[in-house]
């Protein structure tokens, strides 16, 4: 079988979309590292290391800030990028479609499922915390709805093997993102119990955060199904954060329980 290394059209070079395009790819990989560099040092506070953020305005309630973050750049803005900021919608193939509905499969359940039936430790967040979020996630979120709205995927990527592999990757990070939240839950079964307990079971014998790998996953996956630098721009910006927060939870973890178990690693299972 012959591989195309670029499945599908875009935009053509020199144009000023494609200029902003890519223009805001760049920006989006010295963001990541930014965002790494800043996370590895100190951890955005909220959750367990949630001690400086009064430094960061405003309380507001945690689920609107967590609706706010993601649904409206992940579900609203994501759709408008991806039926206005286009080509003609009939110009789109149900590869396009289907690319739009996993986006929105993960977005949807983060943005609003997850933040109604989460029991969080405390029901207010910083106002900062949440803005924080919410520019880099319009930023990421419009490139990956921009590109697959527009790119013109070849007739027979459904049988290409990054397509399918891409979207078996995506599904199997979502189940094991899921999991692991659904586990983190359970853990607070009492209602009005917000400590925070050992999780044992699953991936979580092997890493701290499971829920950070799975999404990991998830976007290696998106990224290999697209096959575009949207979707790399936005797995090393999600990577920046996991690799940061996932260490940061590990340090904690092992500091506050003196029975923690030694083998476990942060995030990737026996590397990191």
């Amino acid at each position: 079988m012959y591989f195309e290394p670029i499945p599908y059209e875009f935009y053509k070079y020199g144009t000023a979309y494609f200029w902003v395009h890519f223009g805001l790819v760049i920006l989006g990989f010295v963001l990541a590292l930014v965002t790494y560099l800043s996370q590895r040092v100190n951890p955005a506070p909220y959750g367990k290391h949630d001690q400086t953020a009064a430094n960061w305005g405003p309380m507001i309630p945690q689920r609107l800030a967590h609706i706010s973050s993601d649904a409206i750049p992940g579900v609203l803005w994501f759709a408008l990028i991806f039926f206005l900021y286009s080509r003609d919608q009939s110009d789109k193939e149900i590869v396009n479609y289907v690319l739009f509905g996993v986006f929105l499969t993960h977005t949807v359940h983060r943005g609003i499922i997850h933040p109604l039936v989460m029991r969080y430790k405390s029901s207010k967040v910083a106002l900062g915390i949440c803005l924080g979020a919410l520019v880099p996630n319009f930023l990421y979120h419009f490139l990956n709805a921009n590109h697959i709205a527009v790119a013109r995927y070849d007739k027979n990527y459904y049988y290409d093997l990054r397509f399918i592999l891409g979207l078996l990757l995506f599904v199997i990070g979502f189940v094991i993102n899921r999991w692991a939240d659904w586990m983190l839950r359970s853990l607070r079964r009492t209602r009005g119990c917000v400590g925070y307990y050992i999780p044992y079971g699953g991936l979580f014998e092997l890493v701290s955060c499971p829920n950070y790998f799975g999404e990991l996953v998830q976007w290696i996956g998106w990224t290999l199904a697209t096959w575009s630098l949207a979707g790399l721009v936005w797995t090393c910006f999600s990577a920046a954060t996991f690799l940061a927060r996932a260490y940061h939870n590990h340090m904690w973890y092992k500091e506050n329980f003196e029975n923690y178990p030694p083998n476990r690693k942060a995030i990737l299972p026996f590397l990191y």
